[in-house]
């Protein structure tokens, strides 16, 4: 069951960060972006399944559950901004991270389809 949730996790968080990427292929027709829309509002639950998931899983397949602990990392930056206990830290690696927020999102788009198989 869980590796159902992973794979969904996967799928909705590579959406998620590679919108911009996804976007441009798109064209005209807005698909990502409507499907992003609806996944935005839980764009916490998703960072927060990806990592907790991934950190479950992580000895089934070490490289592909690094990449879902990165993305849901990326995630969930609005919320390690608020942590007062190590919010600065987390936020800088945060942004070293975030160039790399559409290579990671469509990483976990590519994993999440390739774990569907």
């Amino acid at each position: 069951m869980t590796g159902f949730l992973l794979t969904i996790a996967f799928i909705s968080g590579g959406l998620l960060l590679g919108l911009a990427t996804l976007d441009k292929w798109d064209g005209e027709s807005n698909f990502f972006n409507k499907i992003a829309g609806v996944l935005a509002p839980f764009q916490t639950v998703i960072g927060g399944g990806l990592i907790v998931l991934a950190i479950l899983k992580f000895w089934s397949a070490p490289i592909y559950n690094t990449v879902g602990i990165v993305g849901g990392f990326l995630l969930l930056t609005h919320v390690i901004g608020k942590a007062p206990a190590f919010g600065d830290s987390l936020k800088k690696l945060s942004d070293k991270l975030m160039p790399f927020k559409a290579i990671i999102g469509i990483g976990l788009l590519v994993v999440g389809i390739l774990r569907i198989f």
